[in-house]
């Protein structure tokens, strides 16, 4: 028997002076090194009315730093490759793997000390607000975020991290400086870096830079209370050639037992490589119904539910058939046992494949935050090689009858559709 192929992202776990958590996951030979930080909260923290200020908050802090214009920043990484970005949750960069000290240098600066220049934050405002005014008559992002507001309610998890056009607007620097100066903060961050480094070194050099930086308060764990699984719908009606149809419901945890198993269902049912899965297979070759088709639970999993989601674009014409056909491959693999084709195909495609996607050192560090946040052992990537081939034919139609719920599931319609034609359909 061919052994499998598994990931191995060896990690040295420190805590900081300043109250950060360091992952350094040490790459001999690398020719490229890569950090992340994730900090808690995320647009969770957003204030009423002024949803998107976390997004903005997190995006800016690379136009300049107490040390660094942004032209600065750019001329420092940019000759050894080396880019950073901010985001909603925290700060990820990579370089080439010799100058790792420098791509840390700029990590800090951007962390720690964004200076948000009133020019520049005015600019980047400004492309936000043109985004959310495109994407404010687009039918496919506008019924994305419809059927995640079905699905989660008035939770965070239903809302744009980015804002809205109203909320977007009253935010100002000033808000931004606050905000990172009371969110951000080293006991809420978790630091993950992988390169050709001996980890004390690294553990070292970040401990001199980031000695001042404010340790503040963790977060405390708050109830999370999502709406009861039930079929709601909606439609946001747009005259266009083509409806988007999103249909599912609440998903599972990353730390769900059923991980493995519903990995490879998601791999027979929609998500398998090329044109393999049924709901592209049957939706799109078959039926002709659309080019872009796809379903998963797996996908979107995290410290929170994250969502079943089956989604397709195509004519009106056949939105019922699509939806129909939604429902009816949701129930057959609830009902009858995947062929013994369809179980190879996933699960060598799993197991094959699955340590290539760990090859570049972002991906990696990513790797050692998902394991940090969800509490999951160092070796949970082989552990899950070895789950994926353990799978059966049972496995799968038992996790689909615990985890797909077609009865139950939210179903949204953005296009040429009314409330009264979505309200007739049935799945």
């Amino acid at each position: 028997m061919t052994a499998l192929a598994v990931p191995s992202i060896p990690v040295h776990r420190f805590a900081l002076a300043c109250g950060a958590t360091l992952l350094v996951s040490p790459r001999p030979g690398a020719p490229v090194c890569a950090v992340q930080a994730h900090i808690r909260g995320g647009h969770s923290l957003d204030p009423t009315g002024f949803e998107g200020l976390s997004y903005l908050t997190g995006r800016f802090v690379e136009q300049g730093t107490r040390a660094f214009s942004d032209e600065e920043l750019a001329l420092a990484l940019e000759p050894a490759g080396g880019n950073l970005s901010g985001s909603t949750t925290g700060v990820s960069g990579q370089i080439a793997g010799a100058d790792w000290k420098t791509l840390l240098e700029c990590f800090v600066e951007t962390l720690t000390a964004p200076t948000y220049p009133k020019a520049k934050v005015e600019l980047q405002k400004k492309r936000v607000l043109d985004r959310l005014l495109l994407e404010r008559d687009d039918p496919r992002t506008q019924g994305a975020w419809s059927f995640r507001r079905l699905v989660y309610g008035k939770h965070w998890l239903g809302q744009r991290d980015y804002g809205t056009l109203d909320s977007v607007a009253r935010i100002e620097r000033k808000h931004l400086v606050k905000h990172h100066r009371d969110q951000w903060c080293g006991s809420r961050t978790v630091i993950a870096f992988c390169g050709d480094v001996d980890p004390k070194a690294v553990r070292r050099f970040l401990d001199k830079k980031l000695a001042g930086w404010r340790e503040g308060k963790n977060l405390a764990p708050r109830e999370q209370v999502f709406p009861k699984l039930e079929a709601r719908r909606d439609v946001f009606p747009a005259q266009r050639q083509q409806v988007h149809v999103y249909l599912g419901h609440l998903g599972i945890v990353r730390t769900d037992p059923d991980y493995a198993a519903l990995t490879v269902m998601d791999h027979v049912l929609g998500t398998g490589p090329g044109f393999t899965s049924r709901i592209t297979r049957i939706l799109r070759d078959e039926l002709g119904l659309a080019y872009t088709v796809h379903a998963a639970i797996h996908s979107s999993a995290g410290v929170l539910p994250g969502t079943f989601t089956a989604y397709i674009g195509t004519s009106p014409e056949n939105l019922g058939t699509a939806v129909q056909g939604f429902g009816r491959e949701m129930r057959r693999i609830q009902k009858e046992l995947v062929s013994p084709d369809e179980l190879e195909l996933a699960k060598s495609y799993l197991t094959g494949s699955f340590a290539l996607g760990y090859e570049r050192a972002s991906r990696r560090v990513g790797a050692l935050i998902t394991a940090f946040r969800n509490g999951l052992p160092e070796d949970y990537l082989a552990r899950l090689v070895a789950e994926f081939g353990e799978v059966d034919a049972d496995d799968v139609r038992r996790v689909a009858q615990k985890h797909l719920h077609p009865d139950a599931a939210c179903l949204v319609a953005a296009g040429p559709v009314t409330k009264r034609a979505l309200a007739a359909l049935r799945y």
